[in-house]
């Protein structure tokens, strides 16, 4: 096979959705029915070894994907990477790392629950990157499942085309099978786990629905295919060619086909897989895109042609037991062991060790690989996000997006031997996880690490536990308040210091004003040269200085805009030094009668369960300052929106469980910051005014 030929019958696809939908489950039937392994082990564990992508003790106990698993299977002469992501909010930066290298998505929803909160979020990122998506209802088993209501939701609430390429043939415990509405043929799953497809004629009693459903597939399909369009006119179309139409309307990204089955009772896989390979991108199929570091950074596309030099992206690290693995994903050229490769980020040049293809945490030699590939590389001394080329090409793919963590906590080791400890843990998990930061407060010397969520700081302080022996004392969760303020002000300060010889004297006036559009925003109105051209960069450094750390209770300073418009300067003694310190002077002086204000992180929460207990949900939900955003009701089940104060939402899983008996779950993530009342800002002033005085 040429590598033209191999590269079309390959397919990067990633497995996303909201918690619970049954993606690992999906993954596990995937590689069993392509005899990647031989027999099916369930997510929670019950038969102690657990899904084989949750590799991670951890995962397999609490019954949930922390880290994103790769592996390789084969299906219809094709090769699949495939990468289980987590559904969690609080890993997100797992699912963007995926989703940047992949080339398609499956995207699993829930019959019974539909588009949920963490959908909306996986859909939004599948946009971000123009991953095209086929979706996949899962749990069509389960009572109260709906598959035509969620097709419904995917038009409405995301926005997409949604069609379906399959109805069910019943619901619930009546879930017989699919039918097939391309071939117009129903299919039945035999065997103990599913294994063999069974294709029949359609029953009598669906014929009506699948004809009228077919039509609106059809309708769909031929907005893309000309020749489609014509042949249906003309009653003669073939399956050939409404495939080919249903997948040039997937690559556009207007079209998602709906496939749908139950994962955990092994119904609609195979289908599934199949659609796989009609209607998602091959690596030949996107266009890939580098800036040339030499050349102001001008796009340049990446062909897939294993002829090319080689250009690839480092898109995750993993600390193993044989040192770093670096996930890789190949855009243009080949990789052989032992050829020379150059970080365009370090400027460094190295070696290719050893060459691995994952399958979740067991890993296969291999020789050399292609652009498309998704390997590993050991023992690559590099951080997440760098670009590889071979002759020193200086190109780099563009970065992910890293959203900011919004809750700290303080970590203390208990004796000397877990310090040590501590330091390493560190240092591979920031190194690992872009979302996940860590700093030492110069104020009380402790070691505060932050991130995205309580679910995130756990996993990680345990992982500390298990995999580094560290004996740790956690303090509370810190919320990442930030001050702000809200009136234009006046300054006009002046920086003199004379202590023999040559002095300090710097002028600097303007406005210190609220800023709605960014965080900082400099501007330089000097006419006349005032304050002189090469002090005005130190006027803009003494001001971001300020920014560091307010005055309220020593947090970040956001949304300001400093303008200076007018100065003064000494022929002998003004300098650097003297205009930032003028411009620190002069920020502060503004700052004080600006009616400067707290700011915390507003959270959007999304809280799902029985609709009996519909009045906890709302009453949990009020107590902790939070505002309801929409409230919806179906036949058994409730779905609360709201956004809330993140200090607020400490404890609240416990909370919930215990007022639903352990029926509901939430999702919450970042949304915005919002205002402080004056009671809690008076609160966290007093706080920070005694930890001031006693330290």
């Amino acid at each position: 096979m040429n590598a033209a030929d191999s590269l079309s019958r390959m397919r990067n696809i990633g497995i996303s959705a909201h918690i619970d939908s049954g993606k690992t489950t999906l993954t596990e039937r995937i590689l069993f029915y392509a005899n990647k392994i031989h027999a099916i082990h369930e997510v929670k564990g019950k038969d102690g070894v657990g899904a084989t992508m949750d590799s991670m003790d951890l995962e397999r106990e609490r019954g949930i994907t922390i880290q994103s698993a790769a592996t390789n299977v084969d299906w219809l002469d094709h090769s699949f990477n495939i990468i289980d992501t987590p559904g969690h909010v609080d890993f997100t930066i797992e699912v963007e790392r995926a989703l940047r290298v992949l080339d398609g998505a499956i995207l699993v929803l829930c019959a019974v629950g539909g588009v949920q909160s963490q959908s909306i979020t996986v859909d939004r990122q599948l946009k971000r990157y123009n991953v095209p998506r086929v979706a996949f209802i899962n749990k069509t088993d389960r009572s109260g499942a709906d598959p035509y209501r969620v097709q419904q939701q995917l038009c409405e609430k995301l926005g997409h085309h949604a069609v379906l390429v399959q109805i069910p043939m019943g619901v619930a415990d009546k879930f017989a099978g699919i039918i097939d509405l391309v071939t117009m043929k129903a299919l039945y799953f035999d065997g103990k786990n599913g294994e063999t497809v069974r294709e029949e004629e359609i029953p009598e009693e669906y014929k009506a629905d699948a004809a009228a459903k077919r039509e609106l597939l059809m309708d769909s399909a031929t907005l893309y295919s000309d020749e489609l369009a014509e042949a249906f006119l003309e009653g003669r179309e073939t399956v050939e060619q409404v495939r080919a139409a249903i997948r040039a309307g997937t690559l556009s990204l207007k079209m998602t086909p709906v496939f749908l089955g139950s994962a955990y009772k092994n119904k609609g896989i195979q289908p599934l897989l199949d659609g796989v390979v009609s209607y998602l991108a091959a690596p030949t199929d996107r266009e890939n895109q580098a800036v040339d570091l030499d050349n102001d950074e001008a796009p340049v596309v990446l062909k897939a042609d294993p002829t090319l030099p080689h250009v690839s992206l480092a898109f995750k690290l993993e600390d193993g037991q044989y040192g770093q693995l670096t996930y890789i994903r190949i855009y243009q050229g080949s990789i052989r062991k032992g050829m020379e490769l150059f970080n365009t980020r370090s400027n460094r040049r190295f070696k290719v060790g050893r060459l691995i293809r994952m399958h979740a945490s067991s890993m296969e030699d291999i020789v050399e690989a292609n652009c498309g590939d998704i390997i590993a590389l050991f023992g690559v001394d590099c951080a997440s996000g760098d670009t590889f080329t071979e002759n020193d090409l200086h190109l780099a793919m563009t970065s992910m997006h890293v959203p900011e963590p919004v809750i700290s906590l303080a970590i203390k080791p208990r004796d000397r031997k877990s310090a040590d400890s501590l330091g390493k843990a560190l240092n591979r998990f920031t190194k690992e996880d872009p979302t996940f930061r860590t700093f030492v407060d110069q104020e009380s010397s402790e070691t505060i690490i932050k991130g995205m969520g309580e679910l995130h700081l756990e996993i990680y302080i345990e992982r500390m536990k298990r995999e580094y022996g560290v004996d740790l004392e956690t303090g509370m969760p810190q919320v990442a308040y930030r001050e702000t303020i809200t009136q234009s002000v006046q300054f006009d300060y002046t920086h003199k210091k004379q202590t023999g010889g040559a002095g300090q004297y710097a002028r600097v006036a303007g406005i210190l004003e609220p800023n709605a559009e960014s965080n900082y925003e400099f501007v330089d109105q000097i006419k006349g040269g005032a304050i002189p051209i090469e002090y005005i960069p130190a006027c803009d450094k003494g001001f971001k200085a300020c920014l560091v750390k307010g005055r309220l209770i020593g947090f970040p300073i956001v949304g300001v805009k400093c303008t200076i418009n007018d100065g003064n300067s000494h022929p002998v003694d003004s300098s650097d030094i003297a205009f930032q310190l003028a411009a620190i002077g002069g920020f502060w002086q503004a700052y004080e009668k600006a009616k400067a204000e707290i700011l915390e992180p507003i959270m959007k929460v999304s809280v799902e369960g029985p609709t009996e207990y519909q009045g906890n949900i709302l009453s949990t939900v009020n107590q902790r300052r939070g505002v309801i955003v929409s409230s919806t009701e179906e036949t058994s089940f409730c779905r609360v929106d709201a956004e809330v104060p993140l200090s607020e939402m400490f404890g609240y899983s416990t909370a919930l469980r215990s007022c639903t008996q352990g029926k509901a779950e939430f999702t919450m993530e970042f949304l915005k910051y919002g205002k402080v009342p004056m009671s809690l800002a008076e609160k966290l002033r007093k706080e920070f005014l005694e930890k001031k005085k006693s330290s």
